[in-house]
């Protein structure tokens, strides 16, 4: 098997459910990933430790799910140079509260932030930021997003097809 590139990295299992959306959108494009749980409260010093060593085992992207307080990207963005997509997962408050808490980033320590139980966007982001190297990804996320159009152009055909009264089109 591969080594990662992407490190998918949650506060708990519990946010798997949510996270399992981005471990699917990369296997289907073909990208080698981890999936660890790590707590920015309960396991700090290991949080700081993946972190750091994350470049050097060759990991390009750090995916990081949390919920409520939500420190578990900014922590691990605190301690790379690699980019770290934050996914609020929706716990209290709709999101809202991890969203704010992952967006609200100090200078210098950018986490680039998906919609709450956004991961598949997250994964989506990750793959366009390594298909600036690597055209054989670039032309699978093409693909994808090709397929995007073709299920609207798909769903224009079907309403198209339902018929009112009063329907003009």
């Amino acid at each position: 098997m591969n080594k990662p590139l992407v490190s998918i990295i949650m506060g708990s299992t519990s946010d798997m459910p949510v996270m399992e959306k981005a471990c699917k959108f990369l296997d289907d494009m073909q990208v080698p990933f981890e999936v660890n749980a790590l707590s920015a409260h309960r396991t700090p010093d290991a949080v700081e430790q993946f972190a750091r060593g994350a470049k050097e085992r060759g990991i390009k992207v750090i995916i990081a799910g949390a919920g409520m307080a939500a420190a578990l990207p900014g922590v691990i963005a605190a301690s790379t140079t690699l980019p770290v997509i934050g996914v609020p997962i929706k716990g209290m408050l709709d999101g809202l509260d991890a969203m704010l808490s992952i967006i609200q980033m100090p200078p210098g320590i950018p986490v680039a932030t998906v919609g709450v139980n956004g991961a598949q966007n997250a994964a989506i982001l990750a793959v366009e930021i390594m298909a600036l190297a690597n055209e054989e990804l670039a032309a699978r996320l093409a693909e994808f997003k090709n397929g995007l159009k073709a299920k609207i152009e798909k769903a224009n055909a079907d309403l198209a097809e339902i018929k009112f009264k009063y329907k003009t089109n």
